[in-house]
């Protein structure tokens, strides 16, 4: 290894552009910003969705639709996954119990779905039950208990 023939590591020298340098870089003048306009300014910097004044595609479309505030949201679980559930010996469902086992989160509404067969003896405890389920767990001797 001699002096002539030292060179940095790959990738250690990015070559990059010395933007604003004078007009021997070839990158002098307007520093690539081109000439006048928003662009070319200090402390511009466009906005998600800008099409150049264009009206943008957001504002374009037509709106549509209704979003009601007032909807009560409800995680879902069904009878089929309450007997696989009971066949490991639950046979007491509540809010708890279904956060326990990973049905539903702490600050989540449960409704009892009527999804499945239900054949084990069980009492749940839940914020609202469909028809269908109500009268399967009822079927088979459990009980249903709204929060």
């Amino acid at each position: 290894m001699e002096l002539n023939n030292l060179k940095p590591a790959n990738g250690a020298v990015k070559n990059r552009k010395r933007i604003g340098r004078g007009a021997g870089s070839g990158h002098g003048g307007t520093s690539t910003r081109g000439h006048k306009g928003a662009g070319s300014r200090s402390g511009n910097s466009r906005k998600i969705g800008f099409e150049g004044g264009q009206m943008p595609l957001q504002r374009r479309l037509p709106k549509f639709g209704f979003k009601n505030i007032n909807r009560v949201e409800y995680t879902g679980i069904n009878l089929d996954a309450l007997e696989k559930l009971a066949a490991q010996g639950i046979t007491e469902f509540t809010h708890e119990t279904f956060v326990k086992k990973g049905l539903a989160s702490k600050n989540d509404l449960v409704k009892i779905l009527g999804r499945g067969v239900l054949t084990a003896k069980v009492n749940i405890t839940a914020h609202a039950f469909s028809s269908t389920a109500k009268e399967a767990i009822e079927k088979v001797g459990g009980s249903t208990a709204t929060l």
